[in-house]
């Protein structure tokens, strides 16, 4: 009985909460209409639900880049949309891109501080998902110093290419053993342990199978919960809700599974390595760069302790580099076996430049400029992340309109990369078009019509290594095996919901290797 009432007693205190905020919210509408009188804002979306506004539209289970794109194609390239208390900003244009990531950088400098974020990113520690400020700026320049620089990269070629020759003998004996292989699999396989080599050194040595799988379920889970908003996000005021919430214990499940692996390779690497400057070496994994700067970091930001930034700081480089370079190599190969003459041509430059008496090496691919072409193509067609979220921590104009603080923003790379005005047949696969019309066009964040690392202060700082790393792969995947589908189908390409754009059906090819044994040993 003392149950049933206390279950009753918190309904009616979160119907009395839900009231209050509804008279608040109409309250707040009277107050926008007024100021929308004195302030321009941009033109908000019809059909918004009560209370929690567009939510229900942005989660799923379509892909939030499309569910934005066809808003744009009623309200326009640049709009407004409510979640919860709070409003969004959707960008759909290049030249509203431009505004905002050149003019309003600063502006839009934060980003989104989600429930989900806070509980599986050490309470916003990873500094690819901190506030704007000198946190922010002094990770950023020790990620990019030592992880990142086109030194450390060179630095960590020999390392790539092993790992790439390993996958080459894997993929071999499967294609011996079995009909198809999954390559969208053996791509997410290969980028993680890539990642856990350039991180935390030779722990995947010592990994069994389980922990193996559970880093990249980890992985995996981490991507789709990125993107799931809860009712704190929409609402502040309700945030003790959140706890009741299935979605808030499969957060902290997340982040405590992350924090056991990474703990395990802190303690170990605690043990074994000298914190010494002087013993530096350039391909020290980033864990071993880590252990001598996160002491001074954490002096000077208290708010962390040094063993969490290094986690959180070694957390950030995984994920960012993991599920995004796999989803860029998954599409490139659908795009390119749906699109036979461009297989060919990529193929015939290998051939052409390498040969087939020896694997392609890190020197060849300044050679390989169709192979580059493709990866620029296949970040056009499908950005690897399709969405750039930000938030803005000033009022700022944006093509005209008003743009309040606290306004968060969504800048729709997949729309903004399929704009007819800028190029030609947009939706078709065509890497020639960076070999002629749009040589010029690079993927640093400077040409606002091309941004699959996004703009600005924030654009991604790994741009040299994950280009470096899709390159290797893709050269030498495609030196190495003759390559078609299962009866010669074109490849299923279904998107499927989450932060990454990510493939949803395994890609399963059929493979016959190209070159002698002996390259596959």
């Amino acid at each position: 009985m003392e149950l049933l009432l206390s279950q009753w007693f918190l309904a009616l205190v979160i119907i009395a909460t839900i009231s209050s905020f509804y008279f608040v919210c109409h309250a707040k509408d009277r107050s926008r209409k007024r100021n929308d009188e004195m302030k321009k804002l941009p033109p908000h979306a019809d059909g918004g639900w009560p209370f929690i506004g567009h939510l229900f539209q942005l989660t799923g289970p379509e892909p939030l880049h499309i569910t934005l794109s066809k808003m744009a194609d009623k309200y326009g390239p640049i709009f407004m949309v409510r979640l919860g208390t709070r409003h969004g900003l959707v960008v759909n244009s290049w030249e509203a891109a431009k505004e905002c990531y050149r003019i309003n950088d600063v502006a839009f400098g934060n980003r989104p501080r989600t429930a989900a974020m806070g509980l599986m990113g050490y309470d916003f520690a990873m500094f690819g998902f901190s506030n704007y400020g000198y946190y922010w700026r002094e990770m950023r320049k020790i990620s990019v110093v030592r992880l990142l620089s086109n030194r450390k990269v060179s630095a960590l070629g020999e390392s790539r290419q092993l790992q790439v020759k390993a996958l080459m003998r894997t993929i071999n004996n499967m294609a011996a053993e079995k009909a198809t292989v999954d390559m969208k699999k053996m791509f997410g396989d290969l980028t993680l342990s890539l990642m856990i080599k350039t991180v935390a050194g030779d722990v995947e040595a010592e990994m069994d199978s389980r922990l193996r799988e559970k880093w990249r379920r980890s992985v995996r889970d981490f991507f789709k919960m990125m993107t799931v908003f809860t009712i704190s996000d929409a609402i502040p005021s309700l945030k003790w809700i959140d706890k009741f919430g299935r979605m808030h214990g499969a957060f902290h499940k997340t982040g405590r599974d992350f924090d056991e692996m990474l703990q395990g390779w802190l303690v170990e690497h605690k043990k074994t390595t000298r914190t010494d400057n002087d013993d530096r070496k350039e391909e020290d994994d980033f864990m071993t760069e880590m252990l001598s700067e996160a002491d001074g970091v954490a002096q000077e930001f208290p708010l962390y302790d040094a063993d969490t930034i290094n986690k959180a700081t070694c957390l950030t480089m995984m994920v960012g580099g993991t599920e995004t370079t796999a989803a860029t190599l998954t599409w490139a190969l659908t795009l390119l076996l749906n699109n036979r003459h461009t297989l060919k041509r990529a193929q015939d430059e290998l051939d052409i430049h390498v040969g087939r008496e020896r694997p392609v090496k890190e020197s060849d691919l300044e050679k390989l400029v169709y192979i580059r072409a493709v990866i620029k193509e296949t970040m056009r067609v499908q950005p690897p992340i399709p969405v750039n979220p930000r938030e803005a921590r000033e009022d700022c104009v944006v093509a005209g309109y008003h743009i309040p603080a606290g306004t968060r923003l969504f800048v729709n790379t997949w729309k903004i990369q399929r704009d007819s005005r800028v190029w030609i047949d947009p939706l078709e696969f065509r890497p020639e078009r960076f070999l002629t019309s749009h040589m010029e066009v690079d993927v640093q964040g400077l040409h606002f019509e091309l941004l699959p690392f996004g703009g600005g202060r924030r654009v991604c700082p790994a741009i040299p290594f994950a280009l470096h790393a899709a390159e290797l792969v893709l050269a030498t995947f495609l030196q190495g095996f003759s390559i078609d589908t299962p009866l010669g189908k074109p490849v299923d390409m279904t998107v499927g919901f989450g932060t990454t754009n990510m493939k949803v059906a395994p890609l399963e090819v059929c493979l016959k290797p190209r070159l002698s044994p002996q390259h596959y040993e």
